[in-house]
């Protein structure tokens, strides 16, 4: 059995609910390998699933799927991104008073144990200083107080594109995006850990073991040992496959694709072209057996292989 996470590259939940589920109906996804191009195969049956990880900025349009997955016996935690940004970081994530809500709707469902806050990645410019960052914060903990017992956080990763996107805003709008000094980094981040302990939630560091120490523990947002903790008769076994320097991760395989998002996040690493992800979305067909169409040459061929090595 093994752990799958839907998605670290694209936003499943919010967007492709309906794909999702015709390949939970099919048993079965391929995913394109999107450096190689080689074509895998995913099994989604409820025996060979030890757990869905899913990650989301919008978990609303998702809301009705749950009951259905859970009848069927998967195992299911969640990551939630809420982090109250001004919209020229995140154009088209619903405003933060709303995802609070479909949280909420989400604890409810399940427990404060299976939805885990982030609070990712926190971007630092002339609009969004330290004392933002903490005012906030603070606001969305409160918020949050006994729906959640997690916060994960981090600091972009300035991928070349994401620095691109960055010059951009600069020039355009004048408005500066810093990294700031690790002595900064680790100072707010105890901060932001104080007032997360006040709302009954622990701090967790994604990638960046020089932020671990005091109230912040070391992030494993996908973590075979949680998974066995909320579902012990699914025997998750995965290894520790950091996906990164300084990721805690277990093994996992991921069921998303790049450039394929249309929130339009500048900050985010998984779309290179935010007019291409929307094309994506608009066109996408939910029967399909890929979530974006990638290579098509010999597409049956490589299917059935693919098909083959996880003995269907």
């Amino acid at each position: 059995m093994r752990i799958v996470s839907v998605s670290r590259r694209t936003d499943i939940p919010a967007f492709y609910g309906k794909w999702f589920m015709n390949r939970v109906q099919a048993g079965f996804v391929l995913v394109e390998n999107p450096f190689s191009g080689k074509l895998y195969a995913v099994s989604l049956r409820p025996d060979d699933v030890a757990g869905f990880v899913f990650w989301s900025k919008n978990f609303k349009p998702f809301l009705p799927v749950l009951p259905v997955l859970k009848d069927r016996g998967y195992g299911f935690y969640f990551h939630y991104t809420i982090t109250g940004l001004p919209r020229l970081f995140e154009p088209s994530v619903p405003p933060a008073e709303e995802t609070l809500e479909s949280f909420s709707a989400l604890a409810d469902r399940t427990s404060s144990e299976h939805v885990f806050w982030r609070y990712d990645p926190i971007v630092v410019s002339d609009v969004s200083d330290r004392i933002y960052h903490i005012e906030r914060f603070q606001t969305l903990a409160r918020a949050l107080e006994g729906k959640t017992r997690r916060c994960y956080v981090s600091f972009p990763t300035l991928y070349a594109k994401v620095r691109r996107r960055f010059d951009a805003l600069l020039q355009k709008e004048n408005i500066r995006v810093v990294d700031p000094s690790p002595e900064a980094k680790r100072e707010l981040i105890g901060t932001l850990a104080e007032i997360a302990t006040n709302s009954g939630i622990t701090l967790y560091s994604c990638c960046d073991e020089n932020l671990v120490g005091g109230n912040v523990r070391k992030a494993r947002c996908v973590d075979s040992d949680t998974m066995n903790r909320l579902f012990p008769n699914r025997a998750a076994d995965a290894k520790r496959n950091p996906s990164r320097k300084g990721c805690g991760c277990s093994d996992s395989k991921d069921i998303g694709a790049y450039d394929s998002c249309p929130h339009g996040c500048i900050y985010c690493y998984a779309n290179a072209r935010r007019e291409f992800a929307g094309n994506v979305f608009r066109t996408h067909d939910a029967a399909n057996e890929l979530l974006s169409a990638g290579n098509k040459s010999d597409y049956e061929k490589r299917k059935k292989e693919a098909l083959q090595a996880i003995g269907w």
